[in-house]
């Protein structure tokens, strides 16, 4: 399949909007969200809420010399000061899920300050045949952090709320085909039941093409919820896309 990031220049939301100087263009937010491009780059959008207060702190951030997990703690710990007694409730969007040192290093800077909740939402899974990271989602997991695969309703609402989308277009954020957020939401449910991997993605760099192999085994039919395999439709053992 064939890729084309589209270029959009706008003024975008209203200046009013106190969140606009962490704002990121539509072509930005659509070429690093894609699930079905394979882009180097992560990219983080976070939302960051304290205790009862109805305000929203909200960030974007690209890989730099560390990954944007990395970066995002760094910095989080160093501008701020952690209370015990008040809750932290923290959002993150992410292009691509966690490595297993991001995924340790999460978990180490949750067991540090129980206050801090954390809920993930990602757009790919990161080198998901690589057991380290399986095994490093899994304990995310284990340690209270809810992992996700974006939605529609997701992509919406970073589209809303982190993108300088044009005057009038707030409803018009990317409809990516559901079939590539369903093979990475079975894989993933694959992860968390210690299955073996379901999902194969292969690239032909001569002609950029990427391909998505799901091939389901009997331990998958007897592990998975039979509601989760007749919501994805892909009931066949051996299936490609491309």
């Amino acid at each position: 399949m064939l890729f084309d990031v589209v270029i959009c220049w706008s003024t975008g939301p209203s200046t009013g909007d106190a969140t606009l100087r962490r704002r990121m263009e539509p072509w930005q937010f659509e070429a690093s969200f894609d699930p079905r491009q394979l882009r180097k780059e992560a990219c983080l959008l976070s939302e960051v809420r304290w205790g009862a207060s109805p305000r929203t702190w909200r960030e974007s951030s690209l890989n730099t010399t560390s990954h944007v997990e990395m970066n995002f703690i760094e910095k989080f710990t160093s501008e701020r000061s952690l209370r015990p007694a008040v809750c932290c409730s923290i959002t993150w969007f992410l292009s691509w899920s966690p490595c297993w040192e991001c995924a340790r290093a999460i978990g180490e800077f949750l067991s540090q300050h129980p206050s801090v909740s954390l809920v993930i939402y990602v757009a790919r899974l990161f080198w998901h045949i690589d057991e380290q990271n399986r095994r490093g989602l899994r304990d995310l997991v284990t340690s209270g952090v809810r992992v996700q695969v974006m939605s529609d309703s997701d992509y919406g609402h970073c589209w809303r709320n982190f993108v300088n989308y044009p005057p009038g277009q707030e409803a018009d954020w990317p409809r990516f085909p559901p079939v590539w957020t369903t093979l990475y939401a079975l894989e993933l449910s694959c992860i968390l039941l210690s299955l073996p991997p379901c999902l194969k993605i292969s690239r032909r760099h001569q002609n950029q093409l990427t391909f998505f192999q799901l091939s389901l085994q009997n331990c998958h039919y007897r592990a998975i919820p039979p509601p989760v395999l007749s919501a994805t439709g892909l009931m066949h053992p051996f299936v490609t896309w491309g």
